[in-house]
């Protein structure tokens, strides 16, 4: 059975009571991990709060982190500091520079794209070869496709199947989301599959990059984090280095 995962739920959360109503829709849609931005200066106190929210509805909270790095420098300093307190690490690429930054940089899991400028959708062919040759995955947010109108939504559709083709040909994977900043926006994960074949994904692979692509990131990022990690297949207890087959 699929363990279907939204990397990128939205609720502000300074507002707990948002917090319940978008994490038990999420419940109630067939999600059971959910992943919400959370300020770099959060407090454990809150952290603690949104957990018990999430585990009251079935769901298990990612702790999340999306940059707005300026510069490639600036990306640098902030990864160095935040990395190892946030499961998953999200860069809004809003330059080439800081794209072309994340996209080799194998501390980032998630290279996100503005929807409203597409001069500055900077996923090509040099960004997913980067890209291939580190940990990094192309998200993409069902709610910019739900809230885009007109021209905008044909626009982000031609973007979006450029760049999914692009992915595929390089093999940097697709990690679907619902960028969702309330309850309007939620969609359940075969709807957001459904959605994906507007921009060229297979249902299929669609249902893949709402569940294995993210787990993976997960499950990947909370080895690492977790007491002991040496490296991939390593760990160390008591003082000693065990080595684990892969």
């Amino acid at each position: 059975m699929r363990r279907f995962v939204d990397l990128h739920l939205q609720p502000s959360v300074k507002n707990l009571d948002e917090v319940k109503r978008m994490v038990d829709r999420s419940s109630e849609l067939g999600y059971r991990l959910v992943g919400i931005p959370l300020p770099p200066n959060i407090t454990r106190d809150r952290v603690r709060q949104l957990k018990e929210i999430c585990s009251d509805a079935g769901i298990d909270l990612v702790t999340r982190v999306d940059l707005t790095s300026k510069t490639p420098h600036q990306l640098l300093s902030e990864l160095r500091h935040l990395r190892r307190r946030f499961e998953v690490v999200s860069v809004v690429c809003t330059s080439k520079a800081v794209a072309r930054q994340a996209a080799r940089d194998r501390r980032v899991d998630l290279l996100s794209f503005p929807a409203t400028s597409f001069r500055r959708r900077f996923f090509d062919r040099a960004e997913a070869e980067l890209a291939s040759q580190a940990l990094s995955s192309l998200e993409v947010d069902v709610a910019q496709l739900l809230s885009s109108r007109d021209f905008s939504r044909i626009r982000l559709l031609s973007s979006l199947r450029k760049e999914v083709s692009i992915a595929k040909k390089f093999g940097v994977p697709v990690a679907i989301s619902s960028g969702a900043t309330d309850v309007h926006l939620m969609r359940g994960p075969y709807d957001c599959a459904a959605l994906a074949s507007l921009f060229d994904m297979a249902v299929p692979l669609a249902l893949q990059a709402l569940s294995e692509i993210p787990l993976i990131i997960v499950e990947r990022n909370r080895e690492k984090l977790s007491p002991g990690f040496v490296a991939p297949g390593i760990r160390s207890v008591r003082g000693k280095r065990v080595c684990r087959s892969v």
